[in-house]
């Protein structure tokens, strides 16, 4: 009673304050100011919108029961109660879960880009799932889905945390779960490289699939789903309080705290009984609540939670269930089995991902100045960080060459210099040195692109993985390695066409009169997921003989590599390095703000232009060279401000350096921590970078 009365005078206040978008607010939570008779109308609107939402996703699961591999109608009862009956309720229970969850989590941060897979829910889960596999331990449906529980929470609570809170910047709050995703993706390759035989199976469930072997898992799941979604709804007029803002509902009665955290510990069980149900299907959290809130447009009664939850949910189990059915519809039944539905998922996840992103006008802490600042710092300490950089750059090369399955010593490599070593050694180094130097040149090019990326979107957490400029180079190449023609020139030229597609899709969508850094950022992220889903889609459909080595080199190794790869990378960067050197001025204005950069005569777009398709071509060349590397772009050069401060006369060959010292360093631990067995260098820099990363947004959260 208490929460309807300040329901009513939350209406109330934003009327008389004037305040548009909260009155706004009010109205779609449905306004008690109105007359009876529209709030009759807006109720039956509401209700009719549940009504044919229910027949759409009944109509949607006769069309689902008809496809299979057989062939069979509604007359084959084994098949139907077998296979696609339990599918279907798969699907229908995880997508009611997730478009849930994901509503929860929007409504609590007040942010229509949060979701699952925004804040690293999803991928915390599933590393937690892994880890269990990996270390052999078998465990019931409920137990399971404790730990994907408790992997999730975690993840939640670190993005939170990291972030500054639920109510953070749209940016900061997609940023800090994208990139911490990575590192618990990084570390689930890991575990399913390591522990190949024992996670057999977890890398196609892994992108999400609604393959079962039976309905006792639906059974056991939805149970959770309904008490969760029960409680959720519990929730739902505290919800429409808060939506009004934090002081509001406090005035009003409505404890912030507690809502908080019943909400996210709900939306995290829901979460994690999804993935252990079918593994992490992407941005269905993302898409059904945003759908849900573009039908508040057109009957504004929908907008109360009480409404809004079970249309989320419905939403959820229609994404999930057509894009499965149009999965199989594009691709065949057949081919179908081996593309887990969470790729589709993915795909449309990204374009809704983009879509907002567009919508949104800029603002949060990457727009402001000083978070490209640091501490002014004399030439003495510059010379000195860099003299100490480079000897870490012939250390990591000299270890990358001593060390391995057959420890060398100096004098065999100057014995191989000189062409008069023994064969074992010369066979050695001959296959290290292409590694060694793949590794330091590399790590100087990626880290060369972030510091581009970071100085034009004034955003020290930005890099070119997350812009989506890595993935779409991962994609080109895959699509060639995956071919019948494969051949290091098709790669080449692969990669450096995918990356280059992918910035310039990113900066044509980010481009509404201008290029806002926080919509640059976002979109970089959705065109990274699709590129990402789509890479999925290729390996998975390829010939399964070739799948663990292109995992392999997806996941960044220097493993084969030949001086043809590493080559056209070092003349790139020969030429890059001095030219971005000469532009170090131009770069410092970029990473000011927009004003300064024209009043000082830079002519902003086309300078923007030049740096990004640098930034692109220096992803491309080093995708080819050692497959996607990540956080290498990121820390680096954030590193490198840290240590010489903020001019990119200075910052740029600092970062060159430590970029290639630390590709390098991680290449042999690679390399030796589990000789024979090697881990990719990718992975070493990402279990590496992470906590680094971590550190990095804890400190900047109130910036």
């Amino acid at each position: 009673m208490r929460v309807r009365e300040a329901e009513g005078a939350a209406t109330a206040a934003a009327a008389s304050t004037g305040d548009a978008e909260a009155g706004a607010d009010a109205r779609a939570t449905g306004d008690p100011g109105a007359s009876p008779a529209t709030a009759v109308r807006a109720s039956l609107g509401a209700a009719g919108v549940l009504i044919l939402l229910v027949l759409a996703l009944v109509a949607a699961a006769a069309w689902h029961l008809t496809q299979g591999t057989s062939g069979a109608g509604w007359a084959e009862p084994e098949i139907l109660l077998g296979s696609r009956l339990p599918r279907l309720a798969a699907g229908v229970t995880v997508g009611m879960a997730l478009g849930i969850a994901g509503l929860l989590m929007q409504s609590l941060a007040r942010n229509a880009l949060a979701s699952p897979d925004t804040l690293g829910v999803t991928a915390g889960a599933y590393l937690a799932v892994t880890v269990v596999a990996a270390f052999g331990i078998s465990l019931p449906f409920w137990a399971s889905g404790v730990v994907a529980f408790a992997g999730g929470l975690l993840a939640a609570a670190v993005v939170l945390g990291l972030a500054g809170g639920a109510g953070s910047s749209t940016t900061r709050l997609v940023l800090a779960g994208s990139a911490l995703a990575l590192a618990f993706q990084a570390a689930t390759s890991a575990l399913l490289i390591l522990f190949s035989e024992r996670t057999k199976g977890l890398l196609a469930w892994g992108s999400g699939s609604l393959s079962q072997l039976g309905i006792e898992a639906f059974l056991r799941a939805a149970p959770v789903v309904v008490v969760a979604g029960a409680l959720a709804a519990l929730l739902a007029r505290r919800l429409d309080v808060l939506a009004l803002g934090d002081d509001l509902a406090s005035t009003l009665g409505v404890r912030i705290r507690s809502t908080r955290v019943i909400g996210i510990l709900l939306s995290v069980v829901l979460t994690a009984t999804a993935v252990t149900l079918a593994g992490p299907l992407g941005f269905v959290g993302l898409c059904a609540p945003v759908l849900a809130r573009l039908l508040v447009r057109i009957v504004p009664g929908l907008g109360k939670h009480a409404l809004l939850l079970p249309a989320s949910g419905l939403l959820g189990a229609l994404v999930v269930i057509l894009a499965d059915a149009l999965l199989r519809l594009i691709v065949g039944a057949e081919g179908a089995i081996a593309v887990p539905t969470g790729v589709a998922t993915t795909l449309l996840g990204a374009v809704v991902l983009v879509a907002m992103a567009r919508r949104l006008r800029d603002s949060g802490p990457t727009r402001r100045p000083p978070s490209l600042r640091s501490g002014v710092r004399g030439p003495w300490r510059f010379r000195l960080v860099a003299a100490v950089s480079a000897v870490l750059v012939v250390a990591a090369v000299i270890a990358g060459l001593l060390l391995g399955a057959t420890p060398l010593l100096t004098g065999d490599v100057l014995l191989w210099l000189q062409g008069s070593a023994p064969a074992q050694i010369a066979f050695a180094l001959d296959e290290r040195a292409p590694r060694v130097l793949a590794a330091v040149t590399a790590g100087a090019a990626l880290a060369l692109a972030g510091c581009l990326t970071q100085a034009v979107s004034r955003n020290p957490l930005a890099d070119p993985g997350l812009l989506g400029i890595t993935g779409g180079a991962g994609l080109g190449a895959v699509l060639v390695v995956t071919g019948a023609a494969a051949s290091t020139a098709g790669m080449l030229v692969a990669a450096v066409v995918g990356a280059l597609g992918a910035f310039a899709l990113v900066y044509l969508l980010s481009w509404r009169g201008g290029l806002s850094a926080d919509r640059f950022i976002l979109i970089g992220i959705g065109v990274s997921s699709a590129a990402v889903a789509l890479t999925s889609f290729v390996l998975l459909r390829s010939s399964p003989f070739d799948t663990p080595k292109i995992y392999t080199w997806l996941s960044g190794t220097t493993y084969g590599r030949i001086w043809e790869q590493i080559v056209p990378l070092a003349v790139v960067l020969a030429i890059a390095l001095p030219v971005v050197l000469m532009r170090s001025r131009e770069l410092d204005l970029l990473a000011l703000d927009e004003d300064s950069p024209r009043l000082l005569g830079v002519r902003l777009e086309r300078s923007r232009l030049l740096i990004l398709g640098v930034a692109a071509l220096l992803a491309g060349f080093s995708v080819v060279a050692v497959g996607v590397i990540g956080f290498v772009g990121l820390v680096a050069p954030h590193a490198a401000r840290a240590l010489v401060g903020a001019r990119h006369a200075r910052v740029v060959p600092v970062a060159v350096l430590l970029g290639a010292a630390m590709v390098g360093v991680a290449d042999a631990v690679g390399r030796t921590v589990i000789a024979p067995a090697q881990l990719p260098a990718g992975l070493v820099v990402a279990l590496l970078g992470a906590p680094y990363f971590v550190w990095l947004l804890w400190r900047s959260r109130d910036v």
